[in-house]
């Protein structure tokens, strides 16, 4: 297909796709199996999950991606990041992260705003609306993050509307565009997330292509997503009941989704996602083969 000249698309996938949400849980896949299956799926990125999920040892964990053939397309901080008392957190989460991702050749900083959330039932426990001053210390913090990768370690810092957080809708993230300085944060955008929330993540593409560099793909079953609006589920709930789905049966269009990177000539990363925690070690595989055979079958990655 002579679309496929017009994008660089690296395909990868996540922990999450395995359903990992956390850095130590018995309910996760262990991350030998984890490591062992995204190669067996056919993929040859990886993205570190939560921070102490993969070994932190650059040593350790360089000699376990090369006996996959694998290799890291980067990793995430996420924390309340308008809250003024966690910057010296979020800057050591980004030393520790910057140090493995710099040393093991990750290109891509991925920061994510989080809300207060109840561990147990999931419930938010704080405003998901920001006041001025709060919005504009979550940008000077975001700036502040992209300097410390960029000086420290070289890596790039790409900015993830997430669910559940202060930059969720389009709107928040539109104002978010407006307010960060594109030399110094990019945009990955999730379009699974985008979707739960309203949003069109088509649209939202052709519109920001220009700040667009990274990834996360996933789909939301529209029946799930209905009953979610419907009664207000959290997030964690929704996903354990189902919420997300493999890409070719849910709400978005990623026939679409192809067509517009093939426009705007897309050259970056795109991480492939599952979530589904918590989930039987022996699920996630099989769904990870179907998904990378889809995307090879309409010419993504």
């Amino acid at each position: 297909m002579e679309g496929r000249l017009l994008m660089s698309i690296k395909l990868g996938s996540a922990p999450a796709a395995w359903g990992v949400s956390f850095s130590d849980d018995p309910q996760q896949t262990p991350w030998e199996r984890y490591l062992d299956e995204v190669s067996q799926a056919g993929y040859e990125w990886t993205e570190l999950g939560p921070l102490g999920y993969l070994p932190t040892n650059p040593d350790v964990l360089g000699n376990e991606l090369r006996k996959r053939n694998l290799n890291l397309a980067g990793g995430f901080v996420m924390r309340a990041i308008e809250d003024r008392a966690l910057w010296p957190e979020i800057e050591q989460d980004v030393l520790l992260l910057g140090a493995l991702l710099g040393g093991l050749g990750g290109k891509y900083l991925v920061l994510i705003d989080d809300l207060y959330t109840n561990m147990h039932t999931g419930d938010v426990l704080t405003a998901t609306e920001l006041d001025d001053e709060a919005w504009a210390y979550m940008i000077e913090a975001t700036h502040a993050v992209a300097h410390l990768a960029k000086e420290r370690f070289g890596l790039r810092t790409v900015f993830h509307p997430h669910t559940e957080s202060h930059v969720e809708n389009e709107h928040q993230i539109e104002r978010f565009i407006d307010d960060t300085d594109s030399a110094l944060v990019g945009l990955c955008l999730d379009t699974g997330h985008h979707a739960y929330r309203g949003g069109d993540p088509i649209a939202f593409i052709e519109k920001h292509h220009a700040r667009l560099e990274y990834l996360h793909v996933k789909n939301v079953d529209a029946s799930h997503l209905r009953k979610v609006r419907e009664s207000g589920t959290p997030l964690a709930k929704a996903t354990a009941d189902g919420l997300f789905c493999e890409p070719d049966a849910g709400t978005v269009d990623f026939l679409a989704l192809r067509d517009v990177l093939q426009t705007k000539k897309y050259e970056g990363f795109a991480i492939v996602e599952h979530d589904m925690y918590p989930a039987p070690f022996d699920k996630p595989l099989p769904i990870a083969k179907r998904t990378r055979a889809y995307f090879n079958d309409i010419g993504i990655g």
